[in-house]
């Protein structure tokens, strides 16, 4: 299993705000997102990344989906060889986790220049729900 992120402790490259990415980079990145970009494996990421102690068992996600068990395993492995989550076997159950180090690195791909975000970007303000309607 490879993993498309480094599991290093800071970001290894900067944010595509501040200089373009390499072509290597670039494909790595696309990988990940691909992994994201299915409905359903960002929904299983959210579960595992908002369970209770910070990891949840494959008994904990399936229930969320109407799809079956090979299927449920095929996308936590898409997640897993994407970098986006580890796991560990105990007894018959398998347990998942969130990497923090591959949403960091993420996010710091992402971040623009001063690496905060506005509020306004977050939740719509008032002004911007008026102008939607």
């Amino acid at each position: 299993m490879s993993n498309q992120l480094s599991s290093g402790v800071a970001p290894c490259c900067p944010s595509i705000g501040r200089e373009p990415l390499s072509a290597e980079r670039a494909a790595d990145l696309s990988r990940v997102f691909r992994a994201l970009g299915d409905p359903v494996r960002l929904r299983m990421l959210s579960i595992v990344a908002g369970h209770r102690g910070g990891e949840a068992c494959v008994c904990d996600i399936s229930p969320a989906f109407d799809l079956a068990q090979p299927t449920i395993s095929h996308h936590l492995k898409v997640l897993r060889e994407a970098g986006l989550l580890d796991c560990e076997r105990r007894g018959t159950w398998v347990y998942y986790r969130v990497v923090p180090a591959a949403l960091e690195e993420l996010s710091a791909v992402l971040a623009i220049e001063s690496g905060v975000l506005p509020a306004s970007y977050c939740a719509p303000s008032a002004t911007s729900q008026e102008t939607l309607s």
